[in-house]
C-alpha cells in the first residue's frame, strides 16, 4: 500500500511538471490583445508640397510615431495611446503656417485627430477592453491623421492653382464674395500686380506731338 501511495504521487508530479512545460504553454491560444493586426496606412501630403511644411515639425513628429501603429497588437497601440494623445495634443497648440491657420475646417480636422487619440487614450483605463474595440479606434485615429495630410494637399493645390491664373477677377466673373480668405487674397494680390502692370505701362508711353497731330489734320 505504500509503493501504491508513492506510484500515486509521482505520477501527480509528473503530470504537474508536464503541464508546466514550455512547449504546452505556447500551444495555448494567445489573448486576442496580443495578435498582431495590420492597420491602413496613413495618406502622406504630396511631395511638391513638402517644402511648405518642412518647418510645421510637430506635424512631422505625429507622422512619425504613428508609424508605430501601422502593424502591431492592440496591446501595443494602448502602450502607445497616451504618448500619442500628448503628441496631439502638441500639434493642436502648435503654430500653424499661416495658410492653414486662416482656415477654419483645417482646424476641425486638427480637433477630429486630437478627439480620436483622446478615446484611444481613454481605452487603456477600461480592464475588459476588447481587442476588436482597439483596432475599430486605431483605423478611426489613422483615418482622422490622413484627413489632416489630405486637407493640407487640397490646400496647396488650390493655392499653386490660384498663383497660375493669368487673368483678372473681373474679366472670369468671380464672384469675391463667394470665395474664403485665401482665395481672395491670392486673387486680391493678381488684381494689384495687373493695375501697377498697367498704369507703369501707360506712364512709359511716348505723348503725341501736337505740331504733328495738326500736320495730320
Amino acid at each position: 500500500m505504500k509503493y501504491f501511495y508513492s506510484f500515486i504521487l509521482l505520477l501527480f508530479i509528473f503530470s504537474c511538471d508536464k503541464n508546466q512545460d514550455p512547449k504546452n504553454r505556447e500551444d495555448r491560444p494567445r489573448p486576442l490583445l496580443s495578435i498582431v493586426h495590420e492597420y491602413s496606412a496613413i495618406q502622406k501630403v504630396k511631395p511638391n508640397f513638402e517644402q511648405d511644411i518642412e518647418g510645421w515639425k510637430e506635424l512631422r513628429i505625429v507622422e512619425d510615431f504613428l508609424g508605430r501603429f501601422k502593424k502591431g497588437s492592440p496591446y501595443e497601440v494602448l502602450s502607445n495611446a497616451t504618448e500619442l494623445k500628448g503628441l496631439a495634443k502638441n500639434l493642436k497648440d502648435s503654430i500653424k503656417p499661416i495658410l492653414f491657420d486662416e482656415n477654419p475646417s483645417f482646424d476641425v480636422r486638427v480637433n477630429i485627430f486630437y478627439n480620436e487619440t483622446l478615446r484611444l487614450a481613454d481605452m487603456t483605463s477600461i480592464p475588459a477592453i476588447k481587442a476588436e474595440e482597439v483596432n475599430v479606434q486605431t483605423e478611426k485615429t489613422l483615418n482622422a491623421f490622413s484627413a489632416i495630410n489630405a486637407k493640407i494637399n487640397t490646400i496647396l493645390s488650390k493655392k499653386r492653382f490660384e498663383e497660375s491664373i493669368d487673368v483678372d477677377v473681373i474679366f472670369i466673373g468671380l464672384d469675391s464674395t463667394k470665395m474664403d480668405s485665401v482665395s481672395r487674397k491670392s486673387v486680391d494680390k493678381r488684381v494689384r500686380e495687373r493695375v501697377v502692370e498697367n498704369d507703369v505701362k501707360k506712364k512709359t508711353l511716348p505723348k503725341l506731338n501736337k505740331n504733328l497731330k495738326k500736320k495730320r489734320q
